[in-house]
């Protein structure tokens, strides 16, 4: 059970380093105006801003990768457990604030996540 756990961890780490890189250096490439369906003009706007973003993303990778290479169970549980819920709430908020798209793409993975980190 541990295993999967930690298999789902880093599957939600890995897409937050994937949103990080989509957000800081593909946000006005064909591939981000593609993945987030904004026009160059809007992605120029608002380059800076998704650069903030995905370098929270990247925070958020950083400490689920620190949750995985942990020695102590106690303190990686705890780790993980926080930036779990960290992903989670962030991605309620985007779903609720931006599309319903995120609540899948971020919150659900990282609640099933969340819950195996529990039961092991």
């Amino acid at each position: 059970m541990n295993a999967i756990a930690n298999i789902l961890v880093g599957l939600v780490a890995a897409l937050h380093v994937y949103f990080l890189t989509l957000e800081m250096f593909f946000w006005t490439k064909p591939l981000g105006l593609r993945v987030f369906g904004n026009s160059p003009e809007k992605a120029a706007d608002s380059a800076v801003l998704a650069a903030n973003q995905g370098l929270y993303n990247g925070f958020l990778a950083a400490g689920l990768a620190w949750g995985l290479l942990q020695p102590s169970a106690a303190f990686a549980f705890q780790i993980k457990v926080f930036f779990l819920a960290c992903v989670i709430v962030a991605g309620l908020y985007g779903a609720a604030s931006v599309s319903r798209k995120i609540l899948f793409v971020q919150a659900a993975p990282a609640v099933l996540a969340f819950v195996f980190v529990w039961l092991a």
